[in-house]
């Protein structure tokens, strides 16, 4: 019996699977940018969604962050989350954009609606064009001439928005989507590693950088 140990070749072959190690980890690097952008839309998104349903349900808590008359529609949405990417991950911040509809009684849009009421602003009514103020409360028309004080316009909804923006991401995105999604399954189980060994052996670092950075990059794929 006997048994021949080619140890040239098996140099290389753990020269090559060293480097595709090392190369997998510089893939990975380079595709966590790739995937923290595609993360970043997608959840911006989902975060907004998320209050259109919840602004549906509840309409009376959040229609001050929509158009009027349109609570919960995509399309008359008062606000922007933005995302922004940095080598520590993914940060989400909100904003508010100014109205361009016209409330019933009313002759100029209340541009500043959402952020006003949002955040419970006092807000004090003049007469404009004439020297009588008319405004609507409780269904009453009200006619004065003297100026308004609103010392909370927004009512109920004040903090509303901010209390819904952090519903989503303090336990919806963190205990529920993250699990759901099956991302960390993924993270915790590089498969693609495992499977293009076999060509890691032969292809070094080459090979080891495209699997590393699919395996990252692809697995925003796993939120749409």
């Amino acid at each position: 019996m006997r048994a021949v140990f080619e140890s040239k070749k098996f140099r290389k072959d753990m020269k090559n699977l060293i480097n595709y190690s090392i190369g997998f980890l510089d893939g990975m690097q380079a595709g966590k940018q790739k995937f923290l952008v595609n993360l970043g839309m997608d959840v911006s998104e989902m975060a907004s969604q998320f209050i259109d349903a919840n602004a549906r349900v509840s309409p009376q808590t959040l229609h001050h962050v929509y158009e009027w008359y349109q609570v919960g529609s995509p399309n008359a949405r008062l606000f922007d989350i933005d995302y922004t990417v940095n080598r520590n991950g993914v940060s989400f911040i909100s904003s508010f954009t100014q109205s361009a509809t016209i409330q019933h009684g009313s002759n100029t849009p209340f541009r500043e609606k959402a952020s006003i009421m949002e955040n419970g602003i006092s807000v004090t009514i003049k007469p404009k064009n004439s020297d009588v103020l008319r405004f609507e409360d409780n269904g009453d028309i009200i006619y004065t001439k003297k100026q308004v004080v609103v010392n909370n316009p927004g009512g109920i909804t004040r903090g509303q928005f901010q209390q819904t923006f952090e519903l989503f991401f303090g336990n919806y995105f963190t205990q529920a989507f993250l699990k759901n999604s099956g991302l960390r399954d993924y993270f915790a189980r590089p498969k693609s590693y495992k499977k293009n060994l076999a060509a890691g052996v032969k292809g070094g670092k080459t090979v080891g950088y495209q699997t590393g950075y699919r395996w990252v990059a692809n697995a925003g794929a796993m939120i749409r």
